[in-house]
C-alpha cells in the first residue's frame, strides 16, 4: 500500500508540474494565439499560456516527440497536419484535436515607397523556382526544364518594373512558406501545359518542379520572424517580402501587398475565396494532456467564442478571416467534446 501510494504521488506531482498551458507553431497563428492567451489570462483565474514560435513544421516535431507533460499542449498550425506528422503522432500514442480557427491570406508585399506590384502567380513561379520551363524565341514551351536565370522581373513580364528579383520570406519549417509554394507558385506552375499533365502521370517529379525555390539568392530566408521582414522592406523598397495577411494590415502604413491576378489582398477578397493566395488556419490540442495542465479546457472555450472568433470577433480586429458561422459550429463542437481527428 506504501509503495501504491508512492507511486500514486509521484504521478500525481508529475501530473501537475506545469501549472501554465504550453504552446508552440505556427509564426502566423502565433499573434492570434497570443491575444487570446492574454485575454484568458486576464479573465480566468489560471496563468497565461506560453506560446512559443517555431514555425508550423517546428512545431509539430516538438508536439509529436510523446504524451510526457514535458511536451506541448497545443501546436498552432497555418496550414494542416501533414499524413506523415499523423502518424509520427499516433506512433507515440497521441490522440489529437484538429481546430480549424480562421483564414488568412499570404501577402507579396513591397514597401509603399515603392510602385505596387501586380503579379500574376505565374510570374511568381517563373520568378522564385530552382528550375524553369524552356521557352523558346517565339513563346513555346519545348517540355524541357533549365536552371532559373531570371534576373529582374521585366524578363518575366515586361509590365513589371525592371528591379532586381529579389523575395524574403520564411524557411522550410514554415507552414507559411508551404502554403506559398503550394497556392503561389504551384498555382502559376499548373499554368504551364506538359507540368499540368506531369502531375497524373508522376506527382513526386510534378511536385518537386513546382514546390523547389531557387537558391541562387533570389530566394532569401528571414526566419520565423514576420516583423523582421518589414523592416527590411522598409529599408530596401525594391524588395518584396512573403508573409502572412495580419501583418500586412498591422503595418499598412509601411508596406502593400501586391496584386495577384488582378486581385487586391484584402479581407473581403480572402473571406470570398477571390483573393488565390489564401489559406486555413488551425491548432492542435494533445488530449491526454486536458485534466492534467490546468486551465486547457477553459482556453479552448475562450479561443472557439463568438466573442473572440466570430464575425464580429476580436480577433478579426486583428486581421484574422472568420469562418463561416456553420464551419465555426462544427469546429467549435470538435474543440469542446475533444473529438480525436482521423486521417
Amino acid at each position: 500500500m506504501v509503495i501504491s501510494g508512492l507511486i500514486a504521488t509521484t504521478l500525481t506531482n508529475s501530473a501537475l508540474a506545469r501549472d501554465h498551458i504550453e504552446i508552440v507553431g505556427s509564426s502566423t497563428v502565433y499573434p492570434f494565439s497570443t491575444v487570446v492567451a492574454e485575454t484568458f489570462g486576464k479573465k480566468t483565474k489560471f496563468k497565461t499560456p506560453k506560446i512559443e514560435s517555431t514555425g508550423s513544421g517546428g512545431g509539430m516535431k516538438l508536439f509529436c516527440a510523446g504524451n510526457g507533460i514535458d511536451t506541448p499542449d497545443i501546436t498552432n498550425a497555418s496550414r494542416r497536419i501533414k499524413s506523415s506528422e499523423f502518424k509520427k503522432c499516433t506512433s507515440k500514442g497521441i490522440k489529437l484535436t484538429e481546430v480549424k480557427i480562421g483564414y488568412d491570406g499570404i501577402a507579396i508585399a513591397n514597401a509603399k515607397s515603392s510602385p505596387k506590384y501586380k503579379l500574376t502567380r505565374q510570374a511568381i513561379f517563373f520568378a522564385m523556382a530552382k528550375q524553369v520551363p524552356e521557352i523558346t524565341a517565339d513563346g513555346k514551351y519545348t517540355g524541357k526544364l533549365i536552371p532559373n536565370t531570371y534576373q529582374k522581373w521585366n524578363q518575366i513580364l515586361p509590365e513589371l518594373p525592371a528591379t532586381t528579383i529579389k523575395v524574403m520570406g520564411p524557411p522550410p519549417t514554415s507552414g507559411t512558406r508551404d502554403a506559398f509554394a503550394e497556392l503561389a507558385m504551384e498555382g502559376g506552375c499548373k499554368t504551364v501545359p506538359w507540368i499540368k499533365a506531369l502531375k497524373k502521370k508522376d506527382k513526386k517529379a510534378y511536385k518537386k518542379i513546382c514546390h523547389t525555390i531557387r537558391e541562387d539568392g533570389a530566394y532569401i530566408e528571414a526566419g520565423e520572424n514576420d516583423n523582421l521582414i518589414v523592416q527590411k522592406l522598409v529599408a530596401s523598397p525594391n524588395m518584396l517580402g512573403v508573409f502572412g495577411f495580419s501583418y500586412l494590415d498591422q503595418n499598412s502604413d509601411k508596406v502593400q501587398g501586391s496584386l495577384i491576378d488582378g486581385k487586391d489582398i484584402t479581407f473581403d477578397n480572402i473571406a470570398s475565396g477571390k483573393y488565390p493566395v489564401s489559406r486555413p488556419l488551425f491548432f492542435y490540442i494533445k488530449n491526454s494532456h486536458v485534466g492534467k495542465v490546468p486551465g486547457i479546457q477553459e482556453f479552448i472555450n475562450e479561443f472557439t467564442a463568438n466573442s473572440t472568433w466570430g464575425d464580429d470577433g476580436y480577433l478579426s480586429e486583428k486581421g484574422m478571416i472568420p469562418m463561416p458561422s456553420a464551419e465555426r459550429a462544427k469546429f467549435g463542437a470538435a474543440a469542446k467534446s475533444l473529438s480525436a481527428l482521423k486521417m
